[in-house]
């Protein structure tokens, strides 16, 4: 068995969606600890919130990351609404601000972290398709018919 099957049980598409998600937060990160650095002495209270919130959005980006990197099945939703405002930035980046250098790489990432999510072996991982079953039957076992069910067998 590979490293990378024992290290997450996430196809490699997931995992390099995670690596790709976890980019963005690290640069917020980055950022808010550059602009605390750069302000020297003078540290006031709308400065500690524009650290604050480019450091919480960050780490929220990057747990999300890191949860497709360990095959978390709860980090694909959120990866996909950081993968749609990236999609965004690029467009804005690359079209009304005139800056197609940044924004056109920015893009086209969010572009691939979509595509990577919803190829089939993500969509079977995520659906935890087991060998044989089409997607419908493992949404209805996992989706609110299945839970339903389980809870009418778990009540008798």
């Amino acid at each position: 068995m590979p490293f990378t099957d024992k290290f997450s049980p996430a196809p490699r598409e997931v995992r390099i969606a995670g690596v790709i998600t976890a980019l963005p937060g690290l640069a917020m990160v980055v950022l808010a600890v550059l602009l605390l650095v750069k302000s020297g002495e003078s540290v006031g209270n709308n400065l500690l919130a524009e650290v604050g919130y480019y450091a919480v959005l960050g780490a929220g980006t990057v747990a999300c990351g890191v949860g497709l990197l360990l095959g978390r099945t709860w980090a694909r939703s959120p990866s996909v609404v950081v993968a749609l405002i990236m999609i965004g930035v690029g467009w804005y980046l690359a079209g009304p601000s005139g800056q197609p250098a940044p924004g056109v790489p920015v893009g086209l990432l969010g572009v691939a972290v979509l595509v990577l999510l919803f190829r089939r072996p993500s969509r079977a991982w995520v659906l935890g398709l087991r060998e044989g079953e089409t997607e419908e039957e493992a949404a209805e076992r996992d989706g609110a018919a299945g839970r339903a069910a389980r809870r009418d067998r778990d009540d008798d």
